[in-house]
């Protein structure tokens, strides 16, 4: 270890610093663009719902690390790693491990009993680590952590409006509301009746997200309503202004075209918003995306674990 590094805990007044330091740590030109608002998700937003801690390194003064964790809101004794940033010429020299090993201890302490390398929902950057991130995976490796899972997002094209990602809803609006269904953006009245809709259909932490997705100008929500009840529900920037989810359409629903009209609507307001590339986050229905949107897969996550 370079005995110039120094070691400290990440504290509010240090968040434009280290915002530079993740500009600059940060390989792929999509997370570097958006490195502020991955710091404000994981820093500022995750700590109204759970425990934050973090780490910064610095040589100097400067911050030439960081590392944040938190404790799983919906698994006791389990911790996450949601980010660490090493800068590119402090790299190979024990910064990431030591930083890794500081967040370990720390989440013990609040009581983990077991480390994930994995978003922690609502508040996540990445679902895992980046194939592209070697450094991280050697790390990781290093110190004992087992890859247990892939995840994987798929991008949405918005960079010319014959994009199929950007096709009209129009026609299919007009059918829907043929049907009895009226579909709308979100407003935050709507969030009571929106949270307990997805916490009682699908379950998991998509009320978080939808929460952070309503009435703000990087984010938006659009639903699908019959007869006054939700019954589908599209949103975007929760995490990341230019990600995409959660979405979810009501089982009595599915196959009525309901997801794909609320898709588009969402990826064209994330194409008015500047956007030429959307990220559909973690997904799971691949061929309901590609359909919908032209949609590909192309970032892929390894996901690890460690008991402590």
């Amino acid at each position: 270890m370079d005995p110039e590094i120094t070691f400290s805990e990440l504290t509010d007044d240090q968040m434009p610093a280290v915002t530079a330091l993740c500009t600059d740590a940060l390989d792929l030109a999509e997370d570097a663009a958006e490195a502020g608002a991955i710091l404000t998700t994981l820093r500022v937003r995750a700590v109204a719902d759970r425990p934050v801690v973090g780490f910064v390194a610095r040589r100097g003064g400067t911050p030439v690390g960081l590392v944040i964790g938190s404790i799983s809101r919906r698994k006791a004794g389990l911790g996450h790693v949601d980010l660490i940033a090493v800068a590119p010429d402090s790299r190979r020299r024990g910064v990431g491990r030591s930083l890794l090993v500081r967040i370990e201890q720390a989440l013990a302490g609040l009581g983990a009993t077991e480390v994930l390398l994995a978003g922690n929902p609502p508040h996540y950057a990445w679902p895992g680590i980046d194939v592209r991130y070697t450094p991280a995976i050697c790390t990781a490796l290093a110190l004992g952590y087992r890859q247990d899972r892939k995840a994987w997002n798929m991008t949405a094209d918005l960079s010319y409006p014959e994009s199929p990602a950007l096709r009209s809803t129009e026609a299919a609006e007009t059918r829907l509301a043929g049907q009895g269904v009226v579909v709308r953006r979100a407003e935050p009245a709507d969030l009571p009746a929106l949270t307990r809709f997805a916490r009682e259909t699908f379950g998991g932490s998509w009320d978080g997200e939808l929460a952070n997705s309503v009435d703000r100008a990087d984010a938006g929500c659009h639903l699908a309503l019959r007869g006054g009840e939700i019954i589908g529900f599209a949103a975007y920037g929760s995490s990341r202004p230019s990600w995409f989810g959660p979405m979810g359409t009501a089982p009595s629903a599915e196959g009525s075209g309901i997801g794909g009209v609320l898709l588009r609507r969402c990826l064209a307001d994330q194409r008015a918003g500047g956007h030429d590339r959307a990220q559909i986050s973690w997904v799971g229905p691949v061929p309901f995306y590609s359909g919908s949107a032209g949609a590909r897969i192309e970032r892929v996550f390894f996901l690890y674990r460690k008991t402590l």
